[in-house]
């Protein structure tokens, strides 16, 4: 069994994976900013289960509790054999209205922190001649609308970084994963329509944008899927003798990771850019991104 280490496991996809590698006898060391008010329910499951589940404080934007979370899963176990760099955020809204605040924030948790968590967990396994960083990114990685651009950029980002960073360390027997979700049932989608709220309601000169990126969180939150998906899907990317570059999660991100490529840069523009009412523009969404009925 391997020893795990996750980010931002309190809440969404990095508890379920905490959970599920954990049930699979996995040794996990479940890792977020908070531990004191978000680590109980995985405390709860290990003490109840018999899991092997350790939380740990680690802020992924400070490298001294990068480097302190690490240090201490290695002087516990020994060796971690896998990081899950789960831990994220995600605001929408129109790119001219975004601060600088926020795009630091976000830049600094969805890219940075993911390079500073592998940078303090690669020495040890480039020393040991085996380990995996799992890169939890998005199919905003791969395709990006109005409203979403800073968040799909910190993806696009993370994509990018994560097939380098593969090349690089593939010599030392480490291997990098890049896991892409669709919609699936976490907080962050309930936080990222929250983001615009304020901007869909109003008269600004990017409302209908808001309105219209908030519509499509809302439609992915009610169709959303388990996140125990994204779990599965983590362990087999850590434990596959298969290994593969990226993996997709969710039909929906096939859909969104399939068609977009079928058009060109200038339609899809026009196609979502154009002036039209809202009911155009949900219509030509359905149209382009026919999603399968369950």
């Amino acid at each position: 069994m391997a020893v795990i280490l996750i980010t931002g496991a309190s809440t969404g996809l990095g508890q379920a994976a905490a959970l599920h590698l954990g049930r699979k006898g996995h040794r996990v060391f479940a890792t977020m900013r908070s531990p004191e008010t978000g680590g109980e329910p995985l405390l709860e499951a290990a003490k109840s289960e018999g899991l092997q589940i350790t939380v740990l404080k680690m802020d992924v934007c400070d490298d001294a509790s990068v480097q302190a979370g690490v240090a201490a899963a290695l002087a516990d176990a020994g060796q971690i054999d896998a990081v899950v760099n789960n831990a994220g955020i995600g605001d929408l809204g129109a790119m001219e209205l975004a601060t600088d605040e926020q795009m630091q924030a976000m830049f600094d948790t969805n890219v940075f922190g993911c390079v500073r968590v592998a940078r303090a967990a690669l020495p040890s396994m480039r020393e040991r001649g085996s380990g995996a960083i799992i890169n939890i990114s998005s199919v905003a990685g791969l395709i990006v609308g109005a409203g979403n651009g800073l968040y799909a950029g910190t993806k696009h980002a993370l994509e990018a970084i994560s097939e380098a960073m593969a090349i690089e360390v593939m010599q030392f027997g480490v291997r990098v994963a890049i896991v892409e979700p669709g919609f699936f049932a976490t907080p962050i989608i309930d936080k990222a329509v929250v983001s615009v709220a304020d901007g869909a309601a109003g008269e600004g000169p990017y409302a209908n944008v808001e309105r219209r990126m908030a519509g499509i969180y809302m439609g992915g939150k009610a169709a959303a899927q388990d996140p125990q998906l994204v779990a599965e899907m983590i362990e087999h990317a850590i434990t596959t003798a298969a290994p593969k570059l990226r993996y997709r999660v969710g039909v929906d991100a096939e859909v969104f990771a399939t068609r977009r490529p079928a058009m060109s840069d200038e339609e899809y523009v026009e196609t979502f850019g154009r002036v039209q009412t809202d009911d155009e523009f949900f219509a030509s969404f359905v149209r382009v991104f026919p999603m399968p009925v369950s």
